[in-house]
């Protein structure tokens, strides 16, 4: 209640005619701290029932960008190789300092109501949680301070701003709603920066960074790495499915199951049977890991995930396999500060890999120094009719991320020169290089072959490895176990 004081969020006014009311609520609930930096504490928050709102009236615009997870572990790499300092802040009431473009009239809130103006309602001056713009205008509010506060936005990923100092050095701020990480050469440069932001918002300092968005950063300075893990919030999934004791396996999805629709259930009993299971929340839990720092799950997560709709009790057992897997792999991490290589890509494609609609997968795992940043498995929007198209279909992904990736680190002062991609089809590397007008490639759609611009004008090379050494395999098939430990290791994921 302070806090909504100390900010000014709200005016008391007789209500207009014609104007209606967004009701409110109190949430409370225990928040987990981080150990050694933050105690649990309980918290009551003042929400307001955005659902109420009216579209056009109430609010218009409502999207609000967040930092890309391949943004994070960027400067994760580059914090590792340069041997930065990397801390973490926190904005206190973070929507509270969102300023609103539209009248909003919601009902005092309960407990709290002023004495003789019961019937007086709260005209609303600043976003409150809960509301559908909240998100939005915080992130307008905060932009507009970095960018006056001599920090550039980049234009790769608009929640990354960095400033470049007189000395030549840079420092770097990642925002992810209300939490962020500031990375910089010397601890000065952090303090000021802490400064400028403590002067417009109430921030919370938590010191090195520990945690952000359910990972772990634990760094090993004398031997200059930074592992980053989630070991925290698996052990918790593994726990919420009832899997803690379950026993582990080696690989994230053996090779004896063949998932299709065919296996849907068909019968009333299984039908019932599926009803009672969690398969959609285990499948979006699998995921968020995978997302953050395990790409070994890719290919058993995009598997699974195709079947959301209507799982069957054989795609319920794949994913209690992946979960087996978890469970004996709970302390897995992504290793940064291994090597001082740059950007590489590696890509690798599974032909007709989908059963149902006979479409390829594409996957591909992009390293820094070494250890991965950005991975993708997926499904290819069109069928394709080789073995070689389906390549050349993953490389032109491929290189659009590669593209993303040099830009973003052109911006964060990492001249990448040209980044490699690898591929394993020596067809597929001469489809890009040669303009032929084939029989057999002239059906192939014409977004694929803005590949060859590129790699015309030298931005980006494609260049031939053996199967052996190409860790996108892992994205596209099941392996046996001695070659997806070595896949793994390739790409920086260790024990």
């Amino acid at each position: 209640m302070e806090s909504l004081h100390k900010n000014k969020t709200w005016d008391l006014v007789k209500l207009p005619k014609g104007k209606k009311t967004v009701r409110c609520k109190w949430v409370f609930k225990k928040k987990e701290g981080t150990p050694g930096v933050e105690e649990p504490k309980y918290k009551a928050r003042l929400v307001a029932k955005g659902y109420s709102q009216v579209p056009g009236v109430d609010f218009t615009d409502v999207f609000s960008p967040v930092v890309k997870h391949s943004s994070i572990r960027a400067l994760l790499g580059i914090v590792a190789m340069h041997d930065l300092e990397l801390e973490q802040l926190d904005v206190k009431t973070a929507f509270l300092h969102g300023e609103l473009e539209e009248d909003i009239y919601m009902q005092q809130p309960e407990g709290f109501t002023v004495s003789e103006k019961e019937d007086y309602v709260c005209l609303l001056k600043k976003s409150l949680y809960g509301l559908k713009q909240s998100p939005r205008q915080w992130y307008k509010r905060f932009d507009s301070f970095m960018t006056s506060h001599d920090f550039k936005r980049s234009s790769f990923d608009s929640c990354v701003y960095f400033k470049k100092n007189n000395d030549g050095s840079f420092v770097y701020l990642l925002l992810y709603v209300d939490d962020m990480l500031i990375a910089a050469k010397d601890k000065g440069e952090i303090r000021k920066v802490k400064a400028q932001l403590s002067e417009e918002f109430e921030m919370k300092d938590l010191g090195p960074a520990k945690k952000i968005l359910g990972m772990e950063i634990l760094r090993d300075r004398k031997t200059s790495k930074l592992y980053l893990s989630q070991k925290g919030y698996i052990e918790k999934l593994l726990c919420r499915f009832n899997m803690r004791s379950a026993k582990p396996v080696s690989t994230p999805l053996a090779a004896h199951f063949r998932l299709s629709s065919a296996l849907s259930p068909q019968s009333d009993d299984e039908i019932e049977y599926m009803s009672h299971v969690p398969y959609s929340s285990a499948v979006g839990s699998l995921m968020y890991a995978m997302v953050c720092s395990r790409p070994d799950l890719s290919y058993a997560v995009s598997a699974v995930s195709r079947y959301m709709a209507n799982p069957g009790k054989e795609h319920w057992k794949a994913v209690q396999w992946i979960l087996r897997y978890l469970r004996g792999t709970t302390d897995v991490c992504l290793q940064f500060g291994r090597t001082e290589d740059r950007v590489i890509g590696y890509v690798d494609a599974d032909f007709a890999g989908d059963l149902d609609r006979r479409r390829s997968l594409t996957g591909y795992v992009f390293t820094i120094g070494g250890c991965a940043i950005s991975w993708k498995a997926t499904l290819q929007t069109t069928v394709a009719l080789s073995t070689t198209e389906a390549e050349y279909m993953a490389i032109t992904e491929a290189c659009k991320e590669a593209i993303w990736l040099k830009g973003l680190f052109s911006e964060l002062n990492e001249d990448l020169q040209i980044s490699t991609v690898f591929c394993d089809s020596q067809s597929a590397i001469f489809l890009t290089k040669d303009q032929m007008f084939h029989e057999r490639t002239k059906h192939i759609d014409v977004r694929y072959h803005f590949v060859r611009d590129i790699i015309a004008r030298g931005d980006i090379v494609v260049s031939k490895i053996s199967t052996h050494e190409n860790p996108a395999d892992m994205m596209t098939k099941s392996l046996p176990i001695t070659k997806f430990k070595h896949c793994l290791d390739l790409v920086g994921v260790h024990c």
